[in-house]
């Protein structure tokens, strides 16, 4: 089921994935699972989760909706997805037969959910292409039930602070990963499959502090690095333990 509660907005944000070469090329990506979404930060979104049993979800950059229809596996009750992306969203409708998941194609920014009116809201590497970080936490808290949990991962800071990549010696071997200009937060020009994609810095003291000034109550703070058993399957990954690729944080709305 689809609907579309932003048709009347004329200036929305960035909508880098419904570029062709954009979307071909993540698709790719993700189909063939050579990123690292499934190794890694899938599994560590997984690990944090609450029981899902009978909750009402709101999954914030559903993209093609594969975490939609896991947590429908896991009990769920239902699941709204919201994404900037018709092309992500027709995918999504594609590889979904489900009348308790919802698709609502609708910036991230502009979406304005019910009060009280979900158990867990989860957004998976999305909310670092978001520009106003505090108002969406606000958005948040106020539409989880007292008790709810926010879970999100974002690219790491040390990764969209200076988004240059690794420096490498004169054969093309990693020597580091720079990290510079990390306290000035703010819109980042990076190219991923094309040039162009906007990102958006912010320290983990701000993405921390935004939810604790909201009223959430912090959680956890998670770094995750490949497993070793991920190792074994593809070592290249042993990179991805020289510096933090994603933070998750899970956050709280108190009862009472």
């Amino acid at each position: 089921m689809s609907h579309d509660p932003a048709s009347t907005v004329t200036l929305a944000p960035q909508n880098i994935y419904d570029d062709t070469t954009f979307f071909e090329g993540y698709k790719a990506l993700r189909d063939n699972d050579t990123g690292l979404n499934g190794v890694l930060e899938i599994p560590a979104l997984h690990r944090l989760l609450p029981d899902l049993s009978n909750l009402q979800v709101l999954d914030l950059g559903c993209g093609f909706g594969e975490f939609a229809r896991f947590a429908r596996t896991q009990g769920a009750a239902s699941v709204t997805g919201v994404d900037i992306s018709k092309r992500m969203l027709e995918e999504a409708a594609t590889r979904t037969s489900d009348a308790s998941v919802m698709y609502l194609h609708c910036p991230i920014e502009h979406y304005q959910p019910a009060p009280d009116a979900f158990d867990l809201v989860v957004s998976s590497l999305a909310l670092h292409y978001i520009e106003d970080y505090a108002a969406l936490v606000e958005r948040v808290f106020q539409c989880l039930k007292p008790g709810g949990r926010f879970l999100f991962s974002v690219e790491h800071p040390v990764c969209t602070a200076y988004p240059a990549g690794w420096a490498r010696d004169n054969e093309g071997r990693k020597r580091h990963w720079p990290v510079d200009h990390y306290r000035q937060e703010g819109k980042r020009d990076t190219r991923w499959f094309v040039d162009g994609v906007i990102k958006y810095h912010r320290t983990v003291e701000t993405y921390i502090n935004t939810l604790i000034q909201a009223g959430f109550r912090l959680e956890h703070l998670g770094e995750p690095a490949p497993s070793a058993e991920a190792l074994k399957v593809r070592p290249t990954l042993e990179d991805d333990c020289r510096r933090p690729p994603f933070l998750f944080l899970r956050a709280l709305r108190p009862v009472g």
